[in-house]
């Protein structure tokens, strides 16, 4: 994990799921735990969440980059994860929408954070939209 993401997780733990200063402050994020596709590890992603219901969206768009998030991979593979949000921890299950809801979810996610706007002008691949739908509870 890299420091700015143990720093980031640190902070959302510490207060409540909040960021009080700098870039991150007032944003929707949330710490994905997930299991690691080949290592079988435990990892831990920060990720921006739009909710469609009961369920958190979250977008691979990794700023952009041509290669799909390590943490997409892992929730293919293993779509039985956890998510924090606002200190509460929700067993989720992951699911890679298709492309009519990919669509529908885009738009609301980017409504929401303009900033992931530009994202697909800077990448050829389809950036995937996951739904993660709370379990058991």
């Amino acid at each position: 994990m890299s420091d700015w993401n143990a720093k980031i997780i640190g902070e959302l733990r510490a207060n409540g799921g909040e960021i009080a200063a700098g870039p991150m402050a007032g944003r929707t994020l949330l710490i994905l735990t997930s299991t690691g596709a080949r290592s079988g590890q435990t990892r831990e992603a920060v990720l921006t969440y739009t909710r469609d219901g009961d369920a958190y969206v979250v977008a691979g768009t990794a700023g952009g980059s041509p290669t799909t998030p390590s943490w997409v991979h892992n929730l293919v593979a293993n779509p039985v994860a956890q998510i924090e949000v606002r200190g509460q921890r929700i067993p989720i299950r992951a699911t890679v929408v298709d492309d009519e809801t990919r669509q529908r979810l885009w738009t609301m996610h980017v409504a929401l954070h303009p900033e992931f706007a530009g994202y697909p002008e800077k990448t050829t691949r389809v950036i995937p939209i996951i739904r993660l739908q709370p379990v058991g509870a």
